[in-house]
């Protein structure tokens, strides 16, 4: 492994292993990228059998530009996917498929433009601004640095959709989001034999009557926004509510309001703070790159501390580096859809029913498609890469429709970060990737922090 390859790694299943249907449950449960073979960091395909049901890894970017953007209808999201999400964020943008998929995404679409994402910026500076005071604050206590990006990813991702809204307990949603993800994400042996979703699993029914507490919180504030009409600046609520589908002129009713809501609070605050709790590790292992981007950040802002929307198009490596930590542990690191009719893909049969597997992870560090793929390496993203060969944020008509919130909010924080302070790793406290919906720094990222 090359000396700028960071220790933290997924352990990919060596070649040729085969697991019975309940180690696969056991491994999953613990961390999906388990099941992944190493194999998949060489190969285009990899195609096997669990509990009788067909699965194909694929790492070939001709072949994920069929399933995602050519061939869009006939590999909808896997039955598994939509049975751990949809007891949380109902059957929103992220889950519809077809028709109903299409108008919420034509519907949406305007509230994600870039004036408005532009307009929210404020918020994030805000919300960096206090992540830094609170390390300020640490002194020379070492700092848990994925906390406080969650702690920034939700403050920032409430107050842009319900903004002066006091009947919304933060802390409550927080706590079932958490919740939510730390059990009812986590694969059983009935999703491994994709049974129906009636039958119970008993960890996902009680967080997901956690999140019905939180869905009853949203209904009040949609209701009470609707009541008091948008705010100076419209929210994100504001955006939704006033959206329409410019081909019928439908809108959303309150239900689809609230689930689409819920979906941007949990995939927008969630995967945005791992994008930067992990750059905040990568920054710390290589203090190169780390020192390189914060000369940057300080010919950018000058004598400020907080980096705003206008300092971002200018912050170029920083977003380079989120560009690299996006690549090397993408929060989304696999992708499962069900194919619907025959294919055939990198010479393989597919049929009706198999599971069609996009491990991002492995695409990622692909011997084919990167130069020293283990290695951090920012600069790589000085030049764009191949289109299906990164996918941090899925791409096709299905591409993350915030991605360039998450973008803008990820550059304000790690550049406010890094004009404030310098960052070392606490030694010994190397992080964990683990996968359960996303892929997490298990046991956080702690970090020294000392003022520049």
């Amino acid at each position: 492994m090359p000396s700028s390859a960071p220790p933290v790694h997924v352990p990919l299943e060596p070649d040729g292993v085969t697991w019975s249907l309940w180690r696969s449950v056991r491994e999953t449960r613990a961390n999906v990228l388990r099941a992944v073979p190493s194999a998949t960091t060489r190969r285009k395909i990899v195609s096997g059998k669990t509990g009788g049901q067909r699965w194909h890894m694929i790492t070939d970017p001709e072949a994920i530009r069929i399933v995602l953007r050519d061939r869009l209808d006939d590999y909808p999201k896997s039955v598994v996917t939509k049975n751990l999400l949809r007891p949380a964020i109902g059957d929103s943008l992220f889950i519809a498929e077809g028709a109903d998929w299409r108008w919420q995404r034509r519907t949406a679409a305007p509230a994600f433009a870039r004036r408005n994402i532009t307009a929210l910026a404020p918020i994030m500076s805000a919300a960096a601004e206090n992540t830094a005071q609170r390390v300020q604050g640490a002194g020379k206590r070492a700092v848990n640095m994925l906390d406080e990006m969650v702690t920034a990813t939700f403050d920032v991702i409430a107050d842009v959709t319900f903004s002066g809204n006091e009947a919304v307990d933060r802390d409550k949603v927080h706590a079932a989001i958490n919740d939510y993800i730390a059990e009812a994400g986590k694969v059983t042996v009935l999703d491994m034999l994709q049974a129906p979703a009636w039958i119970p699993r008993p960890g996902r029914m009680r967080a997901s009557r956690t999140m019905a507490q939180t869905r009853e919180m949203a209904d009040a504030a949609i209701r009470a926004r609707a009541a008091q009409g948008a705010g100076t600046v419209p929210d994100l609520l504001d955006l939704l509510r006033a959206g329409t589908d410019p081909e019928d002129g439908r809108q959303m009713s309150d239900a689809e309001l609230r689930d689409n809501l819920l979906t941007f609070i949990v995939a927008g605050h969630e995967t945005t703070a791992l994008t930067l709790a992990w750059a905040m590790y990568l920054c710390a292992f290589d203090t190169k790159v780390q020192d390189r981007a914060r000369t940057e950040v300080q010919k950018v802002l000058g004598t400020r501390r907080v980096a705003t929307g206008e300092d971002v198009p200018n912050l170029t490596f920083v977003r380079q580096i989120i560009d690299e930590a996006l690549r090397l542990y993408p929060p989304g690191a696999l992708v499962s859809r069900t194919a619907q009719a025959r294919d055939r893909l990198v010479g393989t049969e597919i049929h009706p029913g198999d599971t069609v597997i996009l491990p991002i992870y492995a695409l990622h560090r692909h011997a084919d498609l990167w130069e020293e793929p283990d290695a951090f390496r920012p600069d790589r993203f000085e030049t764009k890469p191949e289109r299906y060969a990164y996918l941090p944020f899925g791409d096709g008509p299905r591409i993350c429709i915030g991605a360039s919130f998450a973008v803008q909010e990820a550059v304000i924080i790690l550049a406010t970060l890094l004009a404030n302070h310098s960052y070392t790793a606490v030694r010994g406290r190397d992080p964990k990737p683990v996968m359960i919906l996303t892929l997490r720094p298990e046991g956080g990222v702690w970090l020294q922090a000392e003022a520049v």
